[in-house]
């Protein structure tokens, strides 16, 4: 259950983040969806928000004890 609230929490995160993480080339991964709909872009950055996770998982079990 704790997984699935850091990973949501993730995903908001990324999403607000988007503009800047583009810009360092995260979203174009393999994995990553980008459709449009109706005149609007969706993002689902599924790889990019595993990596993410799994580098603040990392820098938080590192440095959070």
């Amino acid at each position: 259950m704790r997984w699935l609230v850091i990973l949501v929490a993730t995903i908001v995160i990324v999403s607000f983040a988007w503009p800047w993480l583009a810009r360092l080339g995260l979203g174009r991964l393999p994995g990553d969806f980008t459709f449009t709909h109706r005149g609007r872009t969706y993002r689902v950055p599924i790889t990019t928000t595993v990596l993410l996770s799994l580098f603040l998982s990392l820098v938080l079990r590192v440095f959070g004890r």
